[in-house]
């Protein structure tokens, strides 16, 4: 469990920490392999004995003074008895020390919570759009082939097609058959016949360490429905309009139906991963679209202002419905992200909030604030943070059975009920070039990233303001504390806007700048898609803050060829790179790498660039929990709009180009006449 604060040194009132401008917070990734620091935690069993505070309910850690028969809560310092159960794990005489003894980070076993561990095995089911074009099936190809290399041996793989008809395909035999059930027009949200009798499950859901070649045959006999023979004759003209259908809502209905009929027995963890080309446009839960014209922002008043209304409930009662299995905790993960964010709070109890699923990457921001007249004191104890993250996991247990073709009776895996304790004892400072000094830039991104979607859900020209308005602020605050602005006279020049006192500081203009230029704070009119602005709200929002600054201010690193160990790392994103000797450049912007050659590189380097340069780019993408774009552009021949629009420097605010360096120079000018102004 990785927790990054904002500010290092906690400020001691809430004077100083609203004095200093900084967000006041901490991102955590709960569940990270290791800490901060990359220590792993201390691992165990009998969670269930580690005790909590009758008082606040804290779990006891290192920091908690213990005595023979109770012990004093680090949080609220009341003071527990011991269970007879928690004495003799303390008490043990020669033999290790639990791990909540010798580790504040720690990851217990919670048997008998739930009942025994559950046998189960892990379920994928690819839903794949045949209503689309050839290029995105190739790609959805690609990315299932990359996935089943990455799924672990025992799992059960499940691949299905929906157009006006859905298709199911059974891999375990010699060749791949594909079953069809067609999609009345007129349904009343039911299959004319169950999935179940067109194909049993257990023929559908083939393990994958044994039919991997048949899944990729498979996949590769799947082509768009655009591509089918089309018959001219008159009475066929139905079933050429129906090459266009995309019967995505009863398809999602029936497989949801298909997967909870085993529910208790085995396919307790399914997860559907949908490949959808567009709107639903046949069937139960198809939705209205408008034409092109009426997509049009420039055309539709106060676009950026306003939300389509929901057309149809088909999908929130399909959610509901899928409540009796745990397919329900997959099906209503994307839905509580729109609604409440990444996680949402318990309806009985206060400070708890349950998350649907959750991966090493996924990562979720707490702001924190003064109570009224509340302040950390010298003589007080320093502040300490708890987080504690109960969660149910897979655990892989060895085969069980000799028999390779019996996927039912060789099941590999349980699950386990855990909790991960994270306690961490802070400094704190009264004294404002501490916070400074100790702030963390990635940190303080990502909580100005959570404020900032929160506020473009409902007005992104409002959001943006508040994002500029805040760092002016902030660098008014900035130059107070330094008393770089004499009183009295205008000091437009002496205002600070460098932070050339404070090297922590230096980052944050640009990041602020960066963010302005993001795809999520454009609006319609500048060619964002409504649907492309929701992806990146919900993937910002659940970062990593290293990663995060990453999508957001890309790394710019040259060489001077594809074998060089010494590379450049550039600190500005602006045409003036080009200066470089270097003449490849690789771009790493999260989601997109690319690797740039300079117009005047030598013929006698090879494009792409093959071993050292092309290893370190696969191991980009190994790392991070999305497989970003890779493309290979040559200033000789090919277009280099894709490599400029990310030197951010050279536009202005608006996403506009201006001349070379200057953009940011400008902006930065901006927030000087701006505090010049509020100074007066």
């Amino acid at each position: 469990m990785a927790v990054r604060a904002s500010l290092a040194c906690f400020p001691s009132d809430a004077a100083l920490q609203e004095s200093s401008g900084i967000p006041w917070g901490v991102a955590v990734t709960p569940f990270s392999a290791a800490d901060e620091r990359g220590a792993a935690p201390a691992t165990g069993a009998e969670g269930h004995l580690l005790p909590r505070c009758d008082s606040c309910y804290a779990y006891f850690s290192t920091l908690c003074p213990l005595h023979r028969w109770s012990w004093s809560c680090a949080i609220c310092s009341a003071d527990n008895d011991l269970t007879s159960d928690a004495s003799a794990r303390y008490a043990r005489d020669g033999g290790q020390d639990p791990p909540e003894m010798r580790s504040a980070f720690v990851d217990l076993l919670l048997p008998g919570e739930e009942g025994e561990a559950t046998t189960t095995t892990p379920v994928y089911v690819a839903a794949i759009d045949l209503s689309s074009s050839e290029e995105f099936l190739e790609l959805v190809k690609s990315a299932l082939l990359a996935a089943l290399e990455a799924i672990s041996p025992g799992s059960l793989f499940g691949l299905l097609t929906f157009s006006s008809k859905i298709g199911l395909y059974d891999v375990q035999g010699p060749i791949p058959i594909v079953k069809n059930a067609f999609i009345p027009p007129d349904s009343d949200g039911t299959l004319l016949v169950d999935l179940e009798d067109v194909m049993p499950l257990r023929s559908f859901l083939a393990p994958v360490d044994g039919c991997k070649d048949r899944i990729a045959e498979a996949l590769e006999t799947i082509k768009p429905i655009s591509s089918w023979e089309i018959t001219a004759t008159a009475s066929e003209v139905q079933d050429h309009a129906l090459h266009h259908a995309r019967g995505f809502g009863l398809a999602m209905d029936a497989v949801v139906n298909y997967l909870c009929s085993e529910y208790g027995s085995l396919f307790e963890l399914a997860r559907i991963f949908t490949f959808l080309s567009g709107p639903p446009n046949y069937g139960p839960g198809q939705i209205e679209t408008r034409s092109d014209v009426d997509h049009n922002a420039a055309k539709m008043l106060g676009s950026d202002h306003t939300f389509i209304s929901e057309q149809t409930n088909f999908y929130t009662n399909l959610i509901q419905n899928a409540k009796p299995s745990l397919c329900f905790r997959m099906c209503a993960a994307f839905e509580n992200i729109l609604r409440y964010g990444h996680f949402f709070p318990d309806p009985q109890y206060m400070h708890v909030q349950h998350i649907n699923c959750c991966d090493s990457f996924a990562t979720y921001v707490y702001d924190f604030e003064f109570q009224k007249d509340s302040q950390f004191s010298r003589k007080s104890s320093p502040p300490i943070l708890q987080i504690a993250f109960k969660y149910t996991t897979i655990v892989h247990q060895g085969d069980t059975s000799s028999d390779v073709s019996n996927s039912v009776s060789r099941s590999k895996f349980t699950l386990q009920r855990r909790l991960r304790v994270r306690t961490i004892q802070y400094n704190i400072t009264a004294n404002i070039w501490d916070l400074y000094d100790f702030v963390d830039p990635d940190v303080v991104l990502t909580i100005l990233v959570h404020q900032v979607i929160l506020a473009s859900l409902s007005d992104v020209l409002e959001a943006r303001i508040w994002l500029r308005d805040w760092l002016v602020n902030f660098i008014a605050q900035y130059n107070k504390a330094y008393k770089v602005v004499r009183s009295g006279g205008t000091g437009m020049s002496d205002i600070d806007v460098d932070f050339i006192h404070c090297s922590q500081l230096q980052p944050l203009s640009r990041l602020v700048f960066a963010f302005l230029l993001s795809p999520l704070l454009q609006f319609h009119g500048q060619g964002i898609h409504p649907d492309y602005r929701t992806y990146l709200q919900c993937l910002f929002s659940a970062l990593e803050a290293s990663s995060l600054r990453q999508a957001i201010c890309p790394t710019l690193i040259s060489y001077s060829s594809p074998d060089d160990v010494e590379a450049e790392v550039h600190q500005s994103l602006s045409r003036s790179v080009f200066n470089s000797e270097s003449p490849i450049f690789l771009l790493d912007a999260y989601t997109d790498l690319l690797v740039y050659y300079s117009p005047t590189v030598s013929s006698t380097i090879p494009f792409p660039p093959p071993r050292l340069l092309r290893s370190k780019i696969d191991r980009l993408k190994q790392e991070r929990n999305i497989t970003p774009k890779l493309v290979f552009i040559h200033g000789a021949h090919d277009d280099t709009t894709a490599f400029e629009r990310y030197l951010i420097e050279d536009q202005s605010v608006d996403g506009s180009l201006v001349a070379s360096a200057t953009g940011f120079r400008s902006f930065l000018e901006g927030i000087r006449s701006r505090i010049a102004e509020y100074s007066r």
